[in-house]
C-alpha cells in the first residue's frame, strides 16, 4: 500500500465494476445508483467543457483560448458555480486544477431544496501505480472539503482494498448535512478528540464499510440531528443498540444482523431491511423494538432470519398477543414469505396479530428449492382471530408464483379484509410458461368471493423484470409507500 499512489478524482462517476464478486458489485451499483451522484462524468466532451469551448469562440481549431484568461478572471467564474461543478473544471485543462481550491465559495440561489451552493457529491477515491505519497494527498483534500463549508459528500474508495483506513480528517468536515462514505475501515474512534461532531449531519450512508460495534455507535451519538441512517453491505456483523432522539428512517441492506436493539428512537418512521440475513452458525437474529412509538413502516421481514422481539416479549408461532406486544402505529407491512416452507409460514398469523392496525400490506413470495409443507385456507382462518387484518385496505403480492399455499393465503385475505379497497398480484414470469399455465394458475380466483363491497380493484400484473430498491427513495419522506415503487427484492 504504500507503494501505490492515491488519487482524488471527484468528477468522475462508476459505470461498471468488472473483477468483483457479484454481492459487491451489487453493493456499488445501489451506492453509485441510489443515492444521487453526478452524472455525466466530467470529461472533455462534458457539457461543460463544450460549453466553456462555444463561448470562447472555439470550434475546430482546439484552441482552449478561455484557460489564457488571467487568474483573478478565472477564480471570479468558478467562484459563481456550485462546488460540485467548481470541482469538474480540473478535467478542462491543468490551467483549472488548482483554481477551485483558491476560489471564495459563492452564495447563489438555490434552484431548488436539495440544491444547495455548497455541495460536493460524488467524490471518489481510486488507486493507480505510483512511489508517490498517497495519505497526505487525500487529508489534504478533505481538509479543503472541511474550509469550504462542503454539506453533501459521497466519498466512496474504489477499486480496492476495502479495509483501507478511512483518514481522521474527514471528522473535521463539521459542515455535513449529508455523506455517504464506501469502501473504508473506520478508524478507532475511540482514539478521536471528545469534541468530535457532526453537528448538522441529517444523512449517513454507509456502503461496504468496515466498522466495530462500538464505531457504528459513536457515529450516532456524535450526530445529534440525523434523521436517515442507510447501512449497506457492512463488512462486518451490524450490531447496535439505537438510541437516538432525531433518526427518522433507518435502512439495514444486505448486511447480516447480531442482535439489534431499537432501545430509544421517539421520531422513528420508517425501519426497512433489504436483503438482511443472519449471523452465520446462529438460527435467528433477534431484532428487538422497544420505544419507537411513530413508526409506520416495516419491512421486508424475512421470517426465517430474524427474530421479532416486542418489548420483553420473543414473538413465536403461538405466541399470545397482549397490548404489550403490539405496535398500533405501524400503516404499511411488508414480509419476505417462504409459502411452501411451513415452518416459516406458522409464524406469519402471529406476526399479523402484533401490528392490528396495518392498512397496506405487501408480501413478497419468495421462490424454494425444496418444499418443506403447504398451509391451507383452513390454516389462516385457525391461526387468525376475526379482527386481524380488519384495517387493511391494500394487500399487494410481489413474485406471485400461483401455488396452493399463495393462494390460501390471498383467499383468506380477501374473505377476512372488511374494509379492503385494492388487491394488486404481481406475477413471476418464470412460473408461467404458457398461456394455459397462467389460466390454470389463475382458476382459482373465480372462486374468491371478497368480504369488502368497497373493493374496486384487482389487478394482475405480469413482471419481466423486478425492480430494485431504491435506498434514497426510501429515505425520502415524500414517498408515502417505497414498497410500491419496489416490485421484488432483488
Amino acid at each position: 500500500m504504500d507503494q501505490s499512489r492515491w488519487r482524488i478524482a471527484g468528477i468522475q462517476h462508476v459505470r461498471s465494476f468488472s473483477g468483483e464478486d457479484e454481492g459487491t458489485d451489487t453493493a456499488l451499483k445501489f451506492a453509485y445508483g441510489s443515492l444521487s451522484l453526478p452524472h455525466p462524468p466530467a470529461t472533455p466532451d462534458a457539457p461543460l467543457a463544450a460549453a466553456c469551448a462555444a463561448w470562447s469562440g472555439a470550434e475546430d481549431d482546439g484552441v482552449d483560448r478561455i484557460s489564457s484568461l488571467p487568474d483573478e478572471i478565472l477564480r471570479n467564474v468558478v467562484a459563481r458555480l456550485p462546488v460540485k461543478d467548481a470541482a469538474r473544471t480540473g478535467a478542462l485543462a491543468s490551467r483549472w486544477r488548482s483554481l477551485w481550491r483558491s476560489a471564495p465559495l459563492s452564495s447563489p440561489t438555490p434552484t431548488s431544496s436539495r440544491g444547495a451552493e455548497r455541495t460536493l457529491s460524488g467524490a471518489r477515491v481510486s488507486r493507480t501505480r505510483s512511489a508517490s505519497p498517497t495519505r497526505e494527498k487525500i487529508k489534504g483534500w478533505l481538509k479543503l472539503v472541511a474550509d469550504k463549508g462542503v454539506q453533501e459528500l459521497a466519498f466512496i474508495n474504489r477499486p480496492w482494498p476495502l479495509d483501507l483506513p478511512l483518514p481522521t480528517t474527514l471528522f473535521s468536515c463539521t459542515s455535513l448535512t449529508r455523506l455517504h462514505i464506501g469502501a473504508w475501515k473506520l478508524p478507532n474512534t475511540a482514539t478521536l478528540p471528545d469534541a468530535v461532531a457532526f453537528p448538522h449531519l441529517q444523512e449517513l450512508f454507509l456502503t461496504l464499510i468496515t466498522m466495530k460495534d462500538q464505531d457504528l455507535a459513536f457515529l450516532l451519538e456524535r450526530s445529534p440531528v440525523l434523521e436517515v441512517l442507510t447501512i449497506i453491505a457492512s463488512q462486518r456483523d451490524v450490531r447496535l443498540c439505537l438510541v437516538s432522539r432525531s433518526l427518522r428512517c433507518l435502512q439495514l441492506g444486505m448486511s447480516s444482523l447480531g442482535d439489534f436493539t431499537v432501545a430509544e428512537a421517539p421520531r422513528l418512521e420508517r425501519f426497512f431491511l433489504l436483503m438482511t440475513r443472519r449471523i452465520r452458525g446462529n438460527k435467528f437474529s433477534r431484532i428487538k423494538i422497544g420505544n419507537a412509538p411513530n413508526l409506520r413502516m416495516l419491512g421486508y421481514w424475512p421470517p426465517g432470519q430474524h427474530e421479532l422481539q416486542i418489548g420483553n416479549t420473543i414473538i413465536e408461532a403461538g405466541t399470545k398477543v397482549s397490548p404489550s406486544t403490539i405496535i398500533p402505529s405501524v400503516k404499511i407491512l411488508a414480509l419476505q414469505v417462504h409459502f411452501e416452507v411451513r415452518n416459516e409460514v406458522k409464524i406469519v398469523p402471529t406476526f399479523l396479530k402484533c401490528f392490528p392496525n396495518v392498512e397496506t400490506l405487501h408480501i413478497h413470495s419468495v421462490k424454494v428449492d425444496r418444499p418443506t409443507g403447504k398451509v391451507s385456507l383452513k390454516f389462516w382462518q385457525e391461526a387468525c382471530p376475526v379482527g386481524c387484518l380488519q384495517h387493511a385496505k391494500k394487500l399487494v403480492i410481489h413474485g406471485f408464483q400461483g401455488n396452493k399455499s399463495e393462494h390460501a393465503f390471498i383467499k383468506f385475505v380477501a374473505e377476512r379484509a372488511h374494509a379492503l379497497k385494492m388487491m394488486v398480484i404481481f406475477l413471476c414470469l418464470e412460473s408461467f410458461s404458457s398461456s394455459n399455465c397462467l389460466d390454470s394458475k389463475m382458476r382459482p380466483f373465480c372462486t374468491v368471493k371478497c368480504a369488502s363491497k368497497d373493493i374496486k380493484l384487482i389487478r394482475f400484473k405480469l413482471r419481466t423484470s423486478p425492480t430494485p430498491w431504491s435506498f434514497s427513495m426510501a429515505a425520502d419522506v415524500s414517498c408515502m409507500d417505497p414498497f410500491d415503487h419496489a416490485n421484488a427484492v432483488v
